[in-house]
């Protein structure tokens, strides 16, 4: 057979790829969301070679007129996308060519496929993580404004899902709010770290043509090339933690989604869902379902699995460049849409939060959840910490199997238990006193929440949402 007249390595082959294994090596269905970036980078590198005198002024002008036309082809709709080409790039490439002719074909001087998908992706990620720090910072806000609109607002806290101590619902949501601060700088550091051009690389070793990689990465808005031209095609670590700050930031999200299903539900009985964020039965007419907590909750494993895949992909590979990194992206897209996605939603649903503060008040003073502050009141009396507890955990055991709670205990009781409790032991019992007395640093006390409220919102005033501080 004769060589296939289509591929640019075709050339080396007398006959054509087999049709099963040419679908299988195909990655246009998914590598064409990167032809903006393609057509970013390849202007780059066309100006390059005509300030090096690679290219002569003439070609030069025509790529980029050409370039430029594809790229309006793009965003019109129009550009003829063709399976035959296999990728965004050969696609673009003849697609020019076709346009301007021989001098198309000269583009791809001085480059290897293998340094263009790794630039391209760089510039992808880039743009992406710098929206994801924007809905990560309006997620962010909500939970701030949600903790400033509702302080006062009591909520039983837990561990173990069992009531422990009495809190602020406004601390609670402040407890999100610093997962999600750690998780924007998971992504800044990851757009920091990955902002370094491969472009220039070649295929492995670099090139013998005199190229300039620091013009085509100023171009570009990287810090610097890469200083090794194996490690800028081989390496995907900047995707990997990437995904891993995805992957933390959606596991966050799908714990609050999960409190989210359990408070609304009607054992808690905390909040209510809106109607536009929730479904119905198709069978009982009287449900409202989490659906959307939930499925922010269930693609947690989605986002996770994305990190695991490409680790796997990678963990085996030789250098340099193996077509195995073809599996960086797809992952990598579908996590990068899961994660803003799931971050939009919530920053949308939670204003809209219908929560009942007398139900959660009522929560927190049942359960014996202000034991711990008698155990504290005889430790400050100068009983050791354990025999306090012990007292206290007698106590609770009597009344639980008399069906009391703490707060109906008289000042005679109390000293039955132990002769330390004094008339002001009464005063814990009080629900805004315990609340007042947890006035530790970080604390759930109501001047330490609006500290902490105000703390945020003046972070939060002064923060770059975009990529801008990579």
């Amino acid at each position: 057979m004769s060589q296939h007249p289509q591929k640019p390595w075709g050339g080396r082959f007398a006959e054509a790829l087999d049709r099963l294994a040419e679908a299988f090596n195909n990655s246009l269905a998914f590598d064409r969301r990167l032809v903006l970036e393609d057509l970013e980078a390849s202007l780059a590198h066309a100006e390059m070679l005509e300030r090096q005198g690679i290219l002569t002024p003439e070609e030069g002008a025509r790529i980029r007129e050409g370039l430029e036309r594809i790229r309006e082809e793009v965003l019109a709709g129009t550009f003829p996308w063709r399976e035959a080409y296999e990728d965004v790039h050969m696609n673009v490439e003849a697609r020019l060519i076709e346009l301007v002719g021989e001098a198309g074909g000269k583009l791809h001087t001085a480059r290897s496929r293998n340094d263009q998908v790794a630039t391209d992706l760089r510039l992808w990620l880039r743009r992406e993580l710098g929206e994801v720090l924007q809905a990560q910072a309006a997620l962010r806000r909500a939970l701030v404004a949600e903790a400033e609109r509702h302080l006062g607002v009591v909520l039983p806290g837990y561990t173990h899902l069992q009531r422990a101590q009495p809190i602020l619902l406004s601390h609670w949501f402040l407890a999100y709010y610093e997962m999600l601060t750690r998780d924007a700088g998971r992504v800044q550091d990851a757009l920091r770290r990955m902002n370094e051009s491969p472009l220039g690389a070649a295929a492995l070793a670099g090139t013998g043509f005199p190229i300039d990689r620091h013009y085509t990465a100023a171009r570009l808005g990287f810090t610097r090339p890469m200083a090794n031209s194996i490690d800028a095609v081989a390496s995907r670590d900047f995707v990997l933690e990437a995904l891993s700050a995805l992957a933390i930031g959606q596991v966050h999200l799908s714990r609050l989604a999960e409190e989210l299903v359990l408070y609304s539900s009607f054992e808690f009985g905390f909040v209510e869902l809106p109607d536009a964020f929730a479904t119905g039965s198709s069978i009982m007419p009287q449900k409202k379902n989490p659906d959307i907590p939930e499925l922010v909750r269930g693609k947690a494993g989605r986002v996770v699995g994305s990190l695991v895949a490409l680790l796997t992909a990678v963990k085996g590979l030789p250098l340099a460049y193996n077509k195995d990194l073809q599996e960086d992206k797809e992952p990598l897209f579908d996590a990068v849409d899961t994660y803003k996605a799931s971050l939009r939603l919530l920053a949308a649903m939670l204003p809209q939060l219908k929560w009942r503060p007398e139900v959660m008040r009522r929560a927190a003073t049942s359960g014996y959840a202000l034991a711990t502050d008698l155990a504290d009141y005889l430790a400050r009396k100068g009983l050791p910490f354990r025999e306090a507890h012990r007292v206290v955990g007698r106590m609770v055991r009597e009344l639980h199997a008399q069906g009391r709670e703490l707060e109906t205990l008289t000042l005679e009781e109390l000293q039955r238990y132990h002769p330390l409790f004094a008339a002001d032991a009464l005063e814990l019992l009080d629900l805004e006193a315990a609340l007042k007395s947890r006035a530790s640093y970080g604390g759930t006390a109501p001047e330490r929440v609006a500290e902490q409220i105000q703390a945020a919102k003046a972070a939060l005033g002064g923060e770059d949402d975009g990529a801008g501080g990579i």
